[in-house]
């Protein structure tokens, strides 16, 4: 079975981008159970890493386009981290990006064929504090955003005891005092 620890397109030849995204996806959302499914998946090896090529949102959705359009070809990968380090450094244009890559694949008939999760630096729930420590939860080293396939995610939701539960699970763990989730989550910001 093949790895997809990450494509060709980097920045340099010792880039840390794929590394730091690794490193949170083990020691902070698998390693505290944050997401559920993602460690059979690391597991497996078939996470993609892919690292955005363009700067400019025109790039960007023509680059997201060609990931889902990889994922058709290629069963073996089972979601992609489509890490996006330059050009979203501000949380509202990384919303406008997430909008606008929601549309573009509703009008690529991907609808209920892959969904969209978003991580940000800065990522800040509606309604909650900037310093709320449930923000954790959708902060990573880099703006991305996860290219799930639907019909997996709903196969691994069937097979979970209680899916609506693992939000607020999440946040009460993060929440805690001396969280540990918290600090793994502390130790993965992008410095």
């Amino acid at each position: 079975m093949p790895a997809y620890e990450t494509t060709i397109i980097d920045f340099s030849a010792d880039s840390a981008i794929v590394p730091a995204t690794q490193q949170w996806l083990e020691t902070f959302v698998v390693a505290h159970d944050i997401c559920p499914f993602a460690g059979r998946e690391v597991r497996r090896r078939a996470v993609r890493y892919a690292i955005a090529e363009s700067n400019a949102v025109e790039g960007w959705l023509h680059e997201l386009a060609d990931e889902c359009r990889l994922l058709d070809r290629d069963a073996d990968i089972a979601t992609t981290l489509f890490i996006l380090p330059q050009g979203l450094e501000d949380f509202d244009d990384y919303l406008t990006l997430l909008s606008l890559a929601e549309a573009l694949l509703a009008s690529l008939g991907y609808e209920g064929v892959y969904q969209l999760a978003s991580f940000h630096p800065d990522y800040l729930f509606d309604g909650v504090e900037a310093d709320d420590p449930a923000n954790a939860t959708n902060r990573s080293p880099y703006p991305m955003l996860h290219l799930l396939r639907e019909a997996s995610l709903e196969r691994a939701l069937a097979s979970h005891a209680d899916p609506e539960g693992i939000p607020e699970r999440n946040v009460e763990r993060l929440r805690a005092p001396d969280s540990q989730a918290l600090a793994a989550a502390r130790a993965c910001e992008r410095g």
